[in-house]
């Protein structure tokens, strides 16, 4: 494995992170099986070297789902991570999601969508947070437990609450660069 270069924007790194959020984002069900050898070109591209990360980078698209999963498991275990559980890498996206709509206006339609509301918390901030998400788009006047005018100041305020608490959410959801 090709060691990662010192500073915070190496390639190595940015590919290390792009890799990790991949599998992620793969736990969580957002990327599919078939897309991750080309994730995995795309982090040899960057930098990011292993054996099993090439041999990732060389299944084609139709290859055994299962084929694909233990690739990536060994290739992030080369480069140092580990493939999350499917729970820790929906609550990595909770804070991911509340980090985007700190930066900019998020659809209230991608809060229902996603079905937030399912998710099992683990601390109050990420509660305080998902009990901010509507259940569906179609009732979203009536789902929510805040007054329909104050929400998105109530929702932003959350977010801030949880990204605020990151780094105390780190010890009990181990980081994955990238998540």
């Amino acid at each position: 494995m090709t060691t990662p270069e010192p500073g915070p924007t190496s390639s190595v790194q940015r590919g290390l992170a792009g890799f990790g959020e991949a599998a992620c984002r793969y736990r969580e069900g957002v990327v599919r099986p078939e897309d991750l050898p080309m994730i995995a070109a795309e982090a040899l591209a960057a930098g990011l070297d292993s054996p099993a990360l090439r041999e990732l980078a060389g299944l084609p698209r139709n290859a055994a789902s299962d084929d694909v999963h233990d690739a990536c498991a060994q290739a992030l275990a080369e480069c140092g991570l580990a493939l999350p559980d499917p729970a820790t890498a929906r609550r990595h996206a909770l804070r991911r999601l509340a980090v985007r709509l700190l930066d900019g206006p998020v659809d209230p339609a991608e809060l229902a969508g996603e079905e937030w509301w399912e998710l099992e918390t683990d601390t109050a901030a990420e509660r305080a947070f998902v009990e901010l998400m509507p259940q569906c788009t179609c009732c979203l006047d009536y789902t929510l437990r805040t007054d329909p005018r104050t929400w998105p100041a109530d929702l932003r305020a959350a977010a801030r609450a949880l990204t605020a608490a990151a780094r105390a959410l780190t010890a009990a959801v181990p980081a994955v660069p990238g998540c």
